[in-house]
């Protein structure tokens, strides 16, 4: 009899481990309450992109004029935009679900929830159905954090998932939030010509970030006209009438038309009958108790933003794969260990923002000793015919061996070169192995092989 293997949540990590379980032989169910693909295609990573996609295309039509093309007034279509974002959802969804059903994974729709160690119990349209379960996966996703001062009404004050897009362009956009998500947002409605204000709580946006990192985007934003409140944390906000105003713990107030959150997430746990199943809870995440996403139930995993892991998309997706070899003993034979700290990331800027592994400040932080070298894009043709020379590509690598650590990029495609230093990283590569590779001229992957030579 086939391993039955029921899968609560659908989104990045859900899909992965349905489909890799799948194709090893277990009988997989997945229950998904929404949009096959989890809230990273209903809101957050495909919505968001998207938007800022068209916010990029939009500057790069008034920047024309300096590459020597004559275009015409641009502006954006909130209509068409929404409808061209949705359709992007739906589709990914129908590939999802395909792909799904090609290897011979149930889907149903509805709300699962665990009524013992090994029952599953999903509240269908027609009614119930249980399922007996001989492994179990709780992938639900999050939803945005918000604090005791707010009271978002999706119309002046706005969660991270009333504006994709909004349902009009803000004219004063106060963003509270620099981290990953605030600064998005920041590109984003900035690129659209709202007028864009964020509460900085500590003295430069990006605090997880390399510093050097952050005063690239610093400066874009600030010749971009945004308004960088730093030192400052927010703490109430009043609806006037057709604004909002944001009162800060320094005594500072900024008046807006909008006001937009984006200050982290929380976990959707609640429903879900943990409790019942035995399975312990930490700080509202799901505890895990090892390298395979186990609770402490040992038949029960957790995965995606639940796990309070690095909440990416990638990572979620990687563990849903670890999460399906590891049910079907895959680990008793190869099974290399999801490394969180060798985990890339990307931040869609303009310009953009991507690290992998050891940072700079951390090496020095702990007393490491490393060597850092960096070199501007401004020194690659491309770049320079791209007529966009910022940024950087800063390599961390052990100076005794020249194995490759860490490094940080930001500039024009930086989510897509970090890859090639995502794998010298995963895989141990010296600096010298991409010095001695032949890369592609004109490119700005060029700055990559200058850093490591």
């Amino acid at each position: 009899m086939a391993l039955r293997f029921v899968i609560i949540g659908g989104g990045p990590a859900g899909v992965q481990a349905a489909t890799t379980a799948a194709r090893l032989g277990a009988e997989v169910t997945l229950v998904e309450r929404d949009v096959v693909g989890g809230a990273a295609h209903l809101w957050d990573c495909v919505p968001s992109k998207a938007v800022i996609a068209t916010g990029e295309r939009l500057q790069d039509v008034v920047g024309a004029g300096s590459l020597g093309l004559r275009v015409g007034e641009a502006s954006v279509d909130l209509d068409v935009l929404r409808d061209r974002v949705q359709e992007l959802s739906r589709r990914i969804e129908r590939q999802n679900v395909q792909l799904l059903e090609s290897q011979g994974v149930r889907i149903l729709r509805g709300t699962g929830r665990l009524v013992d160690a090994h029952t599953v119990e999903i509240d269908l349209d027609g009614g119930t159905e249980a399922l007996t379960a001989d492994a179990v996966l709780v992938s639900t996703g999050s939803r945005p954090r918000v604090p005791d001062w707010a009271r978002p009404d999706g119309v002046r004050v706005l969660t991270t998932r009333d504006a994709y897009p909004p349902p009009e362009l803000p004219g004063h956009l106060i963003v509270v939030g620099s981290g990953v998500t605030g600064v998005e947002f920041v590109q984003m409605f900035s690129s659209f010509g709202s007028r864009v204000s964020l509460i900085v709580s500590r003295q430069q946006v990006l605090p997880a970030k390399d510093p050097e990192v952050a005063a690239v985007l610093e400066d874009d934003f600030l010749r971009r006209g945004v308004q960088l409140l730093k030192g400052a944390r927010a703490t109430g906000v009043d609806v006037t009438g057709d604004g909002v105003t944001l009162h800060c713990d320094d005594g500072r107030s900024i008046s807006g038309s909008h006001c937009l959150l984006a200050i982290g997430s929380m976990p959707n746990v609640e429903g879900l009958g943990l409790e019942a199943a035995g399975v312990e809870l930490d700080g509202g995440w799901v505890r895990t108790v090892d390298h395979h996403m186990r609770t402490n139930v040992s038949h029960v995993y957790v995965a995606g933003d639940v796990s309070g892991k690095l909440p990416l998309s990638s990572v979620a997706t990687m563990q849903g794969r670890k999460i399906a070899e590891h049910v079907m003993g895959l680990h008793q034979v190869d099974h290399r260990h999801l490394d969180y700290e060798k985990a890339a990331s990307a931040i869609f800027t303009d310009p953009e923002v991507a690290d992998v592994g050891l940072a700079e400040a951390d090496a020095f932080a702990v007393g490491r000793k490393v060597r850092v070298t960096k070199v501007p894009f401004a020194s690659t043709a491309r770049a320079l015919i791209d007529g966009d020379p910022r940024g950087f590509v800063k390599i961390v690598s052990d100076p005794a061996t020249g194995v490759i650590l860490g490094g940080s990029i930001v500039g024009r495609h930086a989510a897509e070169l970090i890859s090639v230093l995502a794998v010298a990283v995963t895989n141990g590569l010296r600096a010298s192995d991409l010095a001695e590779s032949i890369f592609v001229h004109p490119a700005l992957a060029e700055a990559l092989s200058d850093a490591a030579e």
